[in-house]
């Protein structure tokens, strides 16, 4: 299912290759001119005739002809190359800005020079070897192969640019091949790179740290170096691996808008260089720190891919959407994607690891009797010779343990899944938690192959959280992972996989050891859910400390954070929408005072916060809750539900942010504009100022609207809601909530 796409497309145009669609070359043979163009986005730049570098000229709003740029006074100490707009910028002959690739030969020089040579169009798109990356067939994305050489060092760079324009994007990344007789190391790989001409420019990206993740930040592009990055080894709480360029002006539904976002799960860095020209540089790709990234004569380096769209001023909103509506189509591949989410109850909170067989079929039990027809046993459930009763034993002996399953999984998952959800005739499903890339020295995984942890020499392995890094670039390692975890999923009924990792890594072997590591963990997690396309996969890394492109390739969701507390999560949400589906967030429910931030909100405003996300369930053990609150849970499931389908399918707006206002609003409607719900909230009681009218998105302005609560509405046109809006009356209560599904009549 398409979101909000472009219709409006360029002709095929033929290339004496085949009819290629939305890309055209022109001029000389030797050093062309290259578009990829909708007839709303163009991407263009052109060979240099001199030099046979490549030049940029345009990412943007679609341009008819490529517009020649300014090529005033060079003088200075810069070359003509620091003078120059470029499109695959390399290092070592003048241009002093950061360049996108850095490699060191085997003579100890880092000086590279990549000239044209040729080009090939082609309709689909390829993939990329080992590594998560869009994907589409002839009909949805084109792509053009750029051929460069370094004939001083025989190395060939293949750069691939595929446009998808039903979504105004352009998905850039490159290969470089060594067919020289001495092995070079790669320093520095940003997949995308572009430098853009003299504008006024404002930089927003997400930062965050543990359980408060993807906070909006926003600020001026000024002269100098100006970025953020991920050491962690992961994508990261810190920063998450997407950036965007708007203009001053620019608000959520007016003004242009490009998001950058980075296909990949470990160490980035993302740098905005403004030079003395005013122009801007802006690259997106692997770490430098964790890279040197050795290539033998006839190997082959690929590195992750990019995405870039562009708003195509229609704001901020309309660049999430189109990111939104490509990665659900084109990235995420699971089975589960576009279906309705199972409501489900996750032990952790509830019960920790005080557990055993009998305490988690009743919780089972509980579950069903709310309406939950997921029931996730979490951490706790394995390790016979260093059971897994606290956090400190058992990460990689992956065996349920006897004393608190003595028959196994088996048994009890079967008599987990005979449980009949209340008011249905369906029987309850079953989920399990599993840290697989993790190990505890108390372990006798750990015991065996103290080895397989990550480490650096003689230096001290750090433990975080009671546990270390399993080094998935070794291929023993990788095939333990898989070989073990199936044995789990052979051994019962589990319907959901909770994937999670909880450190970061430290006493890296090499530099390179982080890439090798991610080509090993996408190796893994590509084994196991082409195995299991059945079960709907779940990945968590303390919370978002991995919520990034690279995993939502291999399944649709993502725990959002492990703050749980309602009014945080808002924040949380709201900035995990800039770049990421809210089908891909998971949210649970969890008891008060929250266990993060000690703050007590309603019960009915943690609900509705919870059901903007793909995946919605509890977080709590039901015995303590009031039984007010147990007789309106099964209420709130209902109707969680009944939204749920056009959450996963509807196009998402952001009405007003928790950052700007005291009552932040979302909506979802379908892209056909047939259906749409409104997520209201109140965050302090307010007696003046009054809220303002929202004014909603996505509708038929010519077209009737039923507005209610499921059971009672009104009437109101299109553009009666959209234009004038809806003004709601709140309590005099703080943290309230307000859904609204809206029916086309």
């Amino acid at each position: 299912m398409l979101g909000a796409i472009l219709l409006c497309l360029l002709p095929t145009v033929a290339l004496g290759q085949g009819d290629v669609k939305w890309i055209t070359i022109d001029g000389d043979s030797a050093a062309p001119s290259f578009s990829l163009a909708s007839c709303n986005i163009s991407y263009q730049f052109h060979v240099d005739p001199l030099t046979l570098d490549l030049i940029h000229d345009h990412w943007g709003a679609y341009a008819a002809e490529t517009v020649p740029q300014f090529d005033g006074v060079t003088g200075g100490w810069g070359g003509p190359y620091t003078y120059s707009l470029r499109e695959f910028p390399d290092s070592g002959r003048g241009d002093f800005r950061i360049p996108t690739i850095h490699i060191e030969h085997s003579t100890g020089d880092t000086v590279s020079a990549f000239a044209y040579t040729s080009y090939e169009v082609s309709a689909g798109k390829p993939a990329l070897p080992g590594l998560p990356a869009t994907f589409g067939a002839d009909g949805d994305v084109s792509t053009l192969t750029i051929h460069m050489y370094d004939n001083y060092s025989s190395i060939a760079a293949d750069l691939y640019y595929s446009i998808f324009p039903r979504y105004n994007s352009v998905a850039r990344s490159f290969r470089i091949t060594n067919n020289g007789s001495e092995e070079v190391k790669i320093l520095r790989a940003s997949s995308w790179s572009i430098d853009m001409p003299n504008e006024e420019l404002d930089m927003i990206d997400l930062h965050g740290d543990w359980a408060s993740e993807a906070r909006v930040n926003r600020r001026k592009v000024v002269y100098g170096e100006q970025g953020f990055r991920s050491t962690a080894g992961y994508s990261s709480h810190f920063h998450n691996p997407f950036l965007a360029l708007v203009s001053p002006t620019t608000t959520e539904f007016l003004g242009s808008a490009t998001g950058y976002s980075l296909i990949y799960t470990g160490s980035f860095a993302a740098t905005v260089e403004r030079w003395s020209t005013g122009w801007v540089r802006v690259l997106l790709g692997l770490n430098p720190l964790h890279l040197s990234w050795p290539v033998a004569p006839g190997e082959t380096f690929t590195s992750p891919e990019v995405v870039s769209v562009f708003s195509n001023d229609k704001g901020l909103n309309g660049m999430s959407q189109s990111l939104h509506a490509l990665y659900k189509n084109h990235l995420s591949r699971s089975n589960h994607t576009f279906e309705t989410r199972p409501p489900l109850l996750n032990s952790w909170e509830g019960l920790g690891f005080d557990f055993n067989q009998t305490s988690m079929v009743h919780l089972a039990q509980q579950a069903a009797e709310l309406g939950c027809s997921l029931f996730v046993n979490d951490d706790g459930w394995f390790g016979t010779t260093y059971p897994r009763d606290n956090d400190t034993l058992g990460l990689g002996d992956w065996t349920p343990q006897p004393a608190k399953f003595p028959d196994g999984l088996g048994p009890y998952v079967e008599e987990v899944t005979d449980i009949t959800v209340a008011n249905t005739t369906s029987k309850m499903t079953f989920g399990l938690w599993v840290e697989p890339e993790m190990v505890d020295p108390k372990s006798n995984l750990y015991n065996e192959h103290p080895d397989w942890a990550m480490h650096a020499r003689s230096h001290n392995r750090t433990l975080v959280r009671n546990q270390l890094v399993l080094n998935l670039g070794l291929p023993d390692v990788q095939d333990y992972v898989i070989s073990t975890i199936e044995k789990v999923l052979d051994s019962a009924d589990i319907s959901y996989i909770k994937w999670d990792n909880n450190r970061g890594m430290h006493e890296l072997p090499s530099p390179a050891a982080n890439h090798a590591y991610m080509l090993g963990m996408y190796r893994v997690i590509d084994n196991l859910t082409q195995a299991h396309p059945e079960i709907l996969w779940e990945g968590c890394a303390s919370g978002g400390g991995r919520f990034d492109p690279g995993l939502l390739h291999y399944w649709p969701q993502s725990w959002t954070s492990d703050d749980t507390d309602g009014l945080e999560r808002l924040f949380i949400q709201f900035g995990t929408s800039y770049a990421y589906p809210p089908s891909s967030m998971g949210c649970h429910v969890s008891v008060v005072p929250n266990g993060q931030t000690g703050r007590t909100t309603p019960l009915a405003f943690r609900s509705a916060v919870a059901s903007m996300c793909g995946s919605f369930g509890l977080e709590l053990d039901p015995s303590d809750l009031e039984q007010a609150d147990l007789d309106a849970i099964p209420g709130m499931i209902a109707l969680q539900q009944q939204i749920n389908p056009i959450v996963i399918n509807g196009n998402f707006y952001r009405l007003a942010t928790p950052d700007e206002s005291n009552w932040p609003a979302a909506m979802f409607a379908y892209p056909d504009a047939s259906s749409a719900v409104l997520f209201a909230f109140q965050v302090r009681s307010s007696l003046k100022p009054l809220p303002p009218p929202l004014k909603l998105k996505g509708l038929d302005p010519d077209a009737k609207y039923t507005v209610g609560n499921g059971t009672v509405g009104t009437t109101w046109s299109g553009s009666t809601l959209m234009n004038k809006g809806l003004s709601l009356s709140w309590p005099t209560v703080d943290y309230q909530s307000i859904i609204l599904q809206l029916q086309k009549q």
